[in-house]
C-alpha cells in the first residue's frame, strides 16, 4: 500500500503552492482557507503522542510526575479557604495540579538547551515549526530481529530509492514499533532498544537539511556517551522522543502538525505531534469523524483515581 503513496509527496504541500488559484473563490474562500477546505478537512489525522501520566516510562534519574487536585492558594471570603480542594459540587469546577519532575517526560521535543549552555530553549523555537512534510523511515522489521538495531545510512538510501529525495525542512520519524511496549515502563526504558546512528543523523541534517528527526524510545542511541544526542544538541538541532503510532502513517505524502508547551527558558517540551495523511489513507480520523465541537459527553462522572487522574467512574463519589 505504501507504494501507492510514493506519488503523494505533493499532497497538501502542493496545495499550499496552488492556493493562490483558490484565492478567487467566493467570499470567505480567500488566502489559505481553501487549503483547509479542500485538503485538510478531509485528510486523515493520526495522533503520534502518548498522554503523559503519573506512571509511565521515564529515565530513573528523573522519576515520575504526580497528579493531584488543585487547591486554593488564598482565602476568598464566602467562596473558598486557602488549601481547600476545588470541587464540582461546591465551586462549580475542578482543576488539577501537576508535579512534573522533569521536562524530559513522555512524548517530547528536545531543544539544544537540554545539553548545550548556549543552546536555544523551547521558548526560543520559531513558529515555523508548526507544520512540515513528514517522512517515516521504517526499521521495525530489523528491530524485530535485533532490538538494539539503529537506523543506518543504508536504510535512508533504501527509503529514497522507493520514495525520492527527502524534502528539505521535513521532519523524519523513525518507525521501530518500540512504542507498543509503552505499558511496560521498566522494559521500555532499558537496553537494548532501537536507535539512530550518528552517521544517519549527520546525513539527514547536513545533506538533506531536515528540521528534526524523531524516534519512539526515550534516547537517541545506546552508545555509552549518547553520541547522537550529544552531536545533535551541541550543533543546535532539535529532536523528538517517545513518539507513537508511526505504524499507522504512510512513509511519504503526509504532513505533521507540531505543538509543544512553551515554558520560558524550557530545556524540554511536552509535545503533541499529529500526522495529517491523504483522505484515502486507511488510518486516522477526519474532521467529519471528530469535529471537536461539541466534544463527546463522558459515559460516567469524572472522579480522581488513586493517582489523581480524572477518569469516568460509574458510581464514583
Amino acid at each position: 500500500m505504501i507504494s501507492n503513496y510514493a506519488s503523494a509527496a505533493v499532497f497538501l504541500t502542493s496545495t499550499l503552492i496552488s492556493s493562490v488559484a483558490f484565492a478567487q473563490q467566493p467570499a470567505g474562500q480567500t488566502g489559505l482557507w481553501p487549503v483547509y477546505e479542500h485538503s485538510i478537512k478531509s485528510a486523515k489525522h493520526i495522533d503520534l503522542t502518548h498522554a503523559f501520566a503519573p506512571a509511565q516510562p521515564v529515565w530513573p534519574g528523573f522519576g515520575h510526575a504526580e497528579f493531584k487536585a488543585a487547591t486554593a492558594g488564598a482565602d476568598i471570603p464566602n467562596y473558598v479557604r486557602k488549601g481547600e480542594e476545588y470541587t464540582y459540587a461546591k465551586h462549580g469546577f475542578v482543576a488539577t495540579g501537576y508535579l512534573l519532575t522533569t521536562d524530559q517526560y513522555g512524548t517530547q521535543l528536545d531543544p539544544p538547551a537540554h545539553w548545550d549552555e548556549y543552546g536555544a530553549t523551547i521558548s526560543d523555537l520559531p513558529a515555523t515549526y508548526a507544520v512540515r512534510p513528514l517522512v517515516v523511515i521504517p526499521i521495525h522489521d530489523k528491530v524485530a530481529a535485533d532490538p538494539g538495531y539503529h537506523l543506518s545510512l543504508e536504510d535512508i538510501r533504501d527509503w529514497e530509492s522507493r520514495n525520492g529525495r527527502i524534502p528539505e525542512g521535513a521532519v523524519v520519524m523513525v518507525r521501530s514499533d518500540w512504542y507498543k511496549g509503552w505499558s511496560d515502563p521498566a522494559r521500555f526504558a532499558s537496553k537494548p532498544h532501537p536507535g539512530v546512528s550518528l552517521d544517519a543523523l549527520k546525513f539527514l541534517h547536513l545533506e538533506r537539511k531536515i528540521l528534526f528527526h524523531g524516534h519512539e524510545p526515550l534516547d537517541t542511541d545506546t552508545t555509552p556517551t549518547l553520541e547522537g544526542e550529544s552531536w545533535l544538541l551541541h550543533n543546535h538541532f532539535t529532536q523528538a522522543e517517545g513518539v507513537a503510532n508511526l505504524d499507522k502513517v504512510p512513509e511519504t505524502g503526509a504532513l505533521i502538525s507540531i505543538g509543544f508547551a512553551k515554558p520560558l527558558g524550557g530545556t524540554g517540551g511536552y509535545a503533541r505531534y499529529v500526522a495529517i495523511a491523504p483522505a484515502d489513507w486507511p488510518y486516522g480520523v477526519t474532521v467529519a469523524d471528530a469535529p471537536g465541537a461539541p466534544l463527546p459527553k463522558q459515559a460516567a462522572p469524572l472522579r480522581r483515581d488513586e493517582k489523581g487522574v480524572m477518569r469516568p467512574q460509574a458510581g464514583g463519589k
